[in-house]
């Protein structure tokens, strides 16, 4: 189906995995996507940012206010399918199919402190590796070249980037063509919600479509602009369109 325009599968958590642990075996790698309501502005508002999402072989809706935008729509989507989430069940099932995880990105010592946590709640799960490049490592080669020495050496299946949007996803465009067999997943700043050096919201602000105000209450600064000045009147335009198509009888925006 598609929200003002841009195209995101009907699939839940669950198949999500199995279709990545099924290529997987097939000797297919690829790219998961999880746009939430800020990546979908920017989506509509940026071809370079659009452009790195096109190759993309799953893309899932992070973002509950997405899934009600998607039922208004008539089209809706059957569940949130949150990259904090798909970190924990995808590593719990590379772990049952013998596969491995590389952990790429965070502050100093995240990504190695989240390889030691996840490995520790799934059982089996082989670490390649993880890496954390210095600031500013896209214009610095040495930096480059060792963050791409580190991929090479580990050979991973699933590579997680939490870089943060779009360093994350133009680092995957930049370095997928190497590692064709492996699967990527841009995860923002979940490696320290696997640590618990950031708290996620409870369980119900999540299913409620609140998790955003409990990111605002922690990092209001940084997050105000985001969510109230750009956010919000996107999210009352998706709206609109959503119901805009349902009036219409269905069909992209």
């Amino acid at each position: 189906m598609r929200l003002v325009g841009i195209p995101i599968h009907r699939t839940g958590a669950a198949d999500c995995v199995a279709h990545v642990l099924d290529e997987l075996e097939a000797g297919r790698g690829g790219v998961l996507v999880t746009p939430n309501l800020d990546h979908l502005r920017r989506l509509v508002a940026e071809p370079a940012f659009r452009a790195l999402y096109a190759d993309a072989q799953r893309v899932v809706a992070d973002g509950m206010v997405l899934v009600w935008a998607s039922r208004l729509q008539g089209e809706p989507l059957p569940e949130r399918v949150a990259g904090s989430d798909l970190i924990w069940s995808l590593s719990a099932g590379a772990a049952e199919r013998g596969r491995s995880v590389f952990l790429l990105g965070g502050d100093e010592g995240t990504a190695e402190r989240a390889a030691a946590v996840l490995s520790e709640r799934c059982p089996g799960l082989r670490v390649a590796g993880h890496h954390c490049p210095p600031h500013g490592f896209e214009a610095d080669p040495a930096a480059t070249a060792a963050l791409e020495a580190a991929l090479r050496d580990a050979r991973p299946d699933v590579v997680y980037v939490g870089l943060g949007s779009p360093k994350q996803e133009e680092l995957i465009a930049r370095l997928r063509a190497d590692h064709p067999g492996a699967w990527w997943l841009g995860v923002g700043i979940s490696f320290s919600f696997v640590t618990g050096g950031i708290r996620r919201a409870p369980r119900w602000m999540q299913r409620c479509g609140l998790e955003w105000t409990h990111r605002l209450a922690q990092e209001p600064r940084r997050l105000a602009r985001r969510y109230l000045l750009q956010g919000l009147p996107f999210a009352l335009r998706m709206f609109a369109s959503a119901l805009a198509v349902r009036l219409r009888g269905g069909g992209a925006p």
